[in-house]
């Protein structure tokens, strides 16, 4: 977004739910339309005068659920492309043109279809095709960066020896952006990678090297299916099994370019693309000077509760299990909130931390994120940020604080904090976790969970109160 500001344009978002755009620097530069992509309405008011659209949209479904997703968002995109008048489509796809159909999974085959429908839409459409992109922001990114930093010995599949070719972020943004002004007449893919090919191996031990650690012990046997992949690299890293699986699958075949056509449209800048080792550097920087404006946690974690509450429900019957505190801070409300928006990721959830960790396990072991995505940022948050197993879901400094849980479990949970001020300066904090059961087992988890609340709430009302946030420690490269 702000790279498309910097280059002159004028800019228009679709969104599902706009609202949690608002904390982001560019929203007052640009225009946002509410609404899903499948939407024919919502989509021809976001097409309505437009020059050029980006179709940066992926399905996170499984199986042929997410085939018909992709096939269908993709042809009402197009649709409405061609009915408003738009001079151009820019997709951002996976690289595959050496893989026959056949033994593509379904998650690069729908990515591959995506870009046919586009092609054929009757609009000019440029399809980029890139493997792995290293950059701050990037699911395999992250999926590299954990595996390497947790595992100094690792027994792997044999696709880390498969080769690859990665791009940096930086690259692929600037051709995102230069791929706006094409000639009409490119209609077309393009291959995009960076300087170097490597096997996922060999990028895992240049990764330990730019961070600063010791060589990894790897050692690849052929026994490791996708699936049962999928499931380790969810175990170990934060990246859930229903994310990593297509990603795990898309590593599977080779993915380097054969053409760079590219350049013939869009140069090389002068200094050339970005090599894996600086594009790993300027990641690692931008994480430790929490720099990152994207990452793939933005994105709703697959299985995770999509239908968050009113602001204020009205519950007029089902059952509603719900865990208040109520403390009084000698503190403001702007004090308090200081200290209430470092909640989570390395900075803790301010009691009873070894109960968090045991339930971040638990909750790793069944398929979940646990604790291990962490924040964006370690003292300011925005809408739609993950916290460990939670999203920010709502945000209003310095009044109210809203989670909503992602991790696995038979219901929808909600933490929040509201911040009231008292009338000798202080600030009233009350705490309030909602549950909403899923069936009988839903009923079975909160009386399971309720007596541990007894241990972790009373100590967060009083730490949050009293401007307390307890770190917990956590290893980092260095």
């Amino acid at each position: 977004m702000p790279r498309l500001l910097d280059a002159g344009w004028t800019v228009r978002v679709l969104a599902r739910h706009p609202e949690r755009l608002r904390d982001h620097p560019w929203i007052e530069n640009v225009e946002v339309v509410g609404g899903d992509a499948t939407d024919s309405g919502a989509l021809d008011e976001a097409m309505r005068d437009v020059d050029v659209a980006y179709y940066l949209l992926h399905s996170l479904q499984e199986g042929r659920n997410l085939e018909i997703a992709e096939r269908q968002m993709a042809s009402a995109f197009a649709v409405a492309a061609k009915s408003a008048g738009v001079q151009r489509i820019v997709y951002l796809g996976g690289l595959a043109s050496a893989i026959a159909k056949s033994d593509m999974s379904a998650h690069m085959r729908s990515r591959v279809e995506v870009g046919e429908i586009l092609r054929d839409s009757g609009v000019p459409t440029v399809e980029l095709r890139a493997a792995v992109i290293i950059g701050s922001g990037s699911a395999s990114f992250e999926m590299l960066r954990y595996l390497t930093e947790r595992l100094p010995a690792m027994v792997t599949p044999r696709w880390v020896r498969a080769r690859v070719q990665p791009i940096a972020v930086r690259d692929v943004l600037r051709y995102l952006v230069l791929a706006a002004n094409l000639p009409p007449e490119v209609n077309r893919t393009f291959e995009i990678g960076g300087p170097e090919i490597f096997s996922y191996q060999e990028m895992m031990q240049r990764y330990a090297r730019a961070a600063s650690l010791a060589k990894r012990l790897i050692l690849p046997i052929n026994v490791l299916t996708p699936k049962l992949s999928s499931h380790w690299v969810g175990l170990v890293t934060p990246v859930p099994r229903n994310l990593a699986r297509p990603l795990v699958e898309s590593l599977r075949h080779e993915a380097i370019c054969h053409e760079h056509d590219i350049a013939q449209w869009i140069p090389d800048p002068p200094e050339g693309l970005v090599g894996f080792d600086q594009a790993v550097s300027l990641a690692l920087q931008r994480i430790r000077n929490a720099e990152v404006v994207s990452r793939w946690t933005d994105a709703s974690t697959p299985g995770a509760p999509s239908d968050p509450l009113p602001t204020d429900p009205e519950w007029t019957g089902g059952t509603l299990y719900t865990d208040v505190r109520e403390v009084r801070s000698d503190l403001t409300p702007e004090q308090v909130w200081q200290s209430l928006e470092r909640i989570g990721g390395d900075n803790g959830w301010f009691a009873a931390q070894f109960l968090w960790q045991i339930r971040g396990t638990i909750d790793r072991l069944v398929g979940g994120v646990g604790l291990r995505r962490g924040r964006r940022d370690p003292n300011t948050l925005l809408i739609g940020d993950a916290v460990d197993f939670w999203r920010v879901e709502e945000r209003i400094e310095p009044r109210l604080l809203r989670l909503r849980a992602e991790m696995r479990m038979p219901g929808l949970a909600w933490l929040e904090f509201v911040l009231e001020p008292t009338a000798d300066g202080g600030t009233l904090v009350r705490q309030r976790a909602t549950f909403v059961p899923h069936g009988l087992m839903g009923h079975a988890y909160w009386r399971a969970v309720a007596p541990f609340h007894g241990f972790v709430f009373p100590g967060m009302a009083r730490n949050v109160a009293a401007g307390r946030v307890k770190s917990r420690k956590r290893s980092r490269a260095r």
